[in-house]
């Protein structure tokens, strides 16, 4: 009798762990985006710091990088649902450059000039998540 009610417990603990994970549809369109974003920017030996993000509609997000003054390239690239679009704000005053995060895309490439610090805001409108990836390399011209 101890053994059948350990079983069912077991049985049940299982049944319930199984029906609370996450659905996995999601999972598999993040993990070919993140594929996307990436073959799209790679990591390459002269960058200073590059980052893959999830990001959820509707949010923002700051990425701040501390730097060595210097002129700077920073590429965005992002992946998503057909009709996602990322606006990403370099500094303080700029209001913005939107990107389209599906169909034909090349990584957008924005030349600055830093002195201490990379301030980079994301904005995501609907529909989302989207895959947004950056790469920051320091400019050879």
């Amino acid at each position: 009798m101890l053994h059948a009610l350990m079983a069912l417990i077991l049985v049940t603990g299982l049944v319930w762990w199984w029906r609370a994970a996450p659905e996995g549809a999601g999972d598999g369109r993040l993990a070919h985006w993140r594929l996307t974003a990436e073959q799209l920017l790679p990591d390459i030996g002269e960058q200073e710091v590059a980052n893959t993000l999830v990001l959820e509609p509707g949010t923002g997000y700051d990425e701040i990088v501390e730097v060595e003054q210097g002129d700077f390239l920073v590429s965005v690239v992002c992946a998503g649902d057909d009709g996602a679009r990322v606006r990403v704000s370099l500094g303080g005053d700029d209001s913005g450059r939107g990107l389209r995060c599906s169909g034909a895309r090349t990584p957008d490439i924005f030349s600055v000039g830093l002195t201490r610090q990379l301030r980079m805001h994301v904005s995501i409108d609907a529909p989302g998540p989207v895959v947004f990836r950056y790469a920051l390399q320091r400019s050879s011209g």
